[in-house]
């Protein structure tokens, strides 16, 4: 099962193909991650998807990331009288703090938090953007607007307010049930929804303590004007652009997306770009040329993983649809283009042992024509260093820790190996090249960079490298 490409492919899993079958066939087609969406589902539906996930890894002799995807605060408005009303561009139309029925003129919205957020002139979004509004007059439990765009608007449809920081936390009551229970079961990923803040990203870690990584997804525009805070504290980011695409303007989203993953590629954080990648094929079997281009992309672009949603979900053609985006990734890595541009967005090191050193071993690589640079970390920490470099060769991440080499799964370029831990530099070595080897990186002859630290099993001591020849 040796990977021929660095970005990873993240599928999500649904009701319709969650057999042993069906998720093997999915690895075996390219997937590297899935993810548990929380907004669906019950727990039990989750825990056997876990647990089929699981003994896969025992089949395919690798280790495969989990991803738990929390469904966060939902801003919905009330119930309507006939179900739903239609509202003309021009009309007044009021919201009220009620849970009473709405009809053409009064509409329940019964979230305190988005009245103490509204101000006259701001927009309020329904139904996806499909319906704006523009506020006159707000108070505490009302706000009288205007129809900017209308349309038919039923129960429960969605409400995004662009222009507000909303005084509410991230994690809703259910998100803390949800939270718990994956910590429980031992997902490698937790996908925050709702980020708006730093904040939001140290209130999880504080929960989570380090049992898995924190991964922020940004879908605010009040989480892009505090990105780098953001990325600072996350483990990692999803580039959300489905609630993103909402809240701005369409012609801004592909520029946000460049700059997130600029930012993260400088901060050496994974950056999975998600949502409508491969839509159509939720209904037929091949991508639009437009999709296509929109996966190339993200790789070009420099994004760890490429995450498939409703294709694998609920879609007809799942398989088909981690197979095409295997094959665009490939297709990409192959491109020379795709190396200068990679070359070229290459940070400068961080004054740090681990950023030097990783740094030399790229380059050492690349001047020798080595075969692979081989990472020994317990935490990880090193061998995403690695990764941020974005060598021309591949990455063996060899960790003692199960957990780690899960959740090494996501980052771009990184084969990810558990391995007993080695207690002297001689074991270090013959290990490096047994496992070169036997996972078909490189040959008698070959050569490799190998990274370390001494002592051997203490976090954040990385402090040698060595270039070992095959034999």
């Amino acid at each position: 099962m040796k990977r021929t490409r660095n970005a990873k492919i993240i599928a999500t899993l649904g009701p319709g193909r969650s057999s042993a079958d069906d998720i093997a066939a999915l690895i075996e087609a390219g997937a590297d991650v899935f993810r548990l969406n929380f907004s669906h589902g019950v727990h039990e539906d989750h825990k056997r998807r876990y647990n089929v996930i699981r003994s896969l890894e025992e089949k395919f002799q690798r280790p495969i990331g989990i991803l738990m995807d929390l469904q966060g605060p939902k801003l919905r408005v009330g119930k309507f009288e006939n179900d739903r009303i239609q509202l003309v561009k021009g009309q007044p139309l009021r919201l009220e703090l009620t849970d009473a029925l709405g009809n053409e003129t009064v509409a329940p919205l019964p979230h305190p938090e988005i009245f103490a957020a509204l101000r006259p002139d701001m927009d309020l979004l329904l139904d996806d953007g499909k319906i704006r509004l523009r506020v006159d007059k707000a108070g505490k439990d009302f706000a009288e607007t205007e129809v900017v765009f209308g349309g038919e608007l039923s129960n429960h449809k969605g409400v995004n307010v662009p222009s507000a920081i909303l005084e509410l936390s991230a994690l809703t009551e259910k998100d803390h049930a949800d939270l718990k229970y994956g910590l429980e079961l031992g997902v490698d990923w937790i996908a925050l929804s709702f980020v708006q803040r730093p904040s939001d990203v140290e209130e999880i870690k504080r929960i989570v303590q380090g049992r898995a990584g924190v991964m922020a997804k940004l879908e605010k525009p009040s989480a892009i004007e505090h990105l780098h805070g953001i990325v600072e504290l996350a483990d990692a980011i999803m580039v959300a652009r489905g609630d993103l695409g909402v809240e701005l303007p369409p012609e801004d989203v592909p520029v946000q997306q460049k700059r997130i993953i600029n930012a993260c590629r400088i901060a050496g954080k994974p950056v999975v770009v998600a949502t409508q990648m491969l839509d159509s094929m939720v209904h037929a079997p091949t991508p639009t040329r437009a999709e296509a281009s929109d996966v190339a992309t993200a790789i070009y672009d420099g994004a760890d993983a490429v995450m498939l949603s409703a294709e694998t979900a609920v879609g007809d053609y799942p398989i088909e649809s981690v197979a095409i985006m295997d094959r665009i990734i490939n297709r990409v890595e192959r491109d020379r283009l795709y190396r200068k541009m990679t070359d070229s967005a290459r940070s400068i090191p961080e004054a740090t042992a681990a950023d030097a050193i990783s740094a030399a071993a790229r380059q050492t690589a690349e001047t020798i024509s080595a075969q692979a640079i081989v990472s020994f970390s317990s935490t990880g920490s090193t061998t995403m260093r690695i990764a941020r470099e974005r060598p021309s060769v591949p990455i063996l991440g060899l960790t003692p820790n199960l957990d780690i080499a899960r959740r090494l799964v996501l980052a771009w370029g990184v084969h990810s190996i558990r391995t007993k831990d080695v207690k002297s530099f001689s074991e270090m070595m013959g290990k490096s090249v047994r496992i070169s080897r036997r996972q078909e990186f490189a040959q008698d002859g070959d050569t490799v960079v190998i990274v370390a630290g001494i002592p051997f099993g203490v976090p954040g001591g990385t402090n040698i490298m060595h270039i070992a020849k095959v034999e």
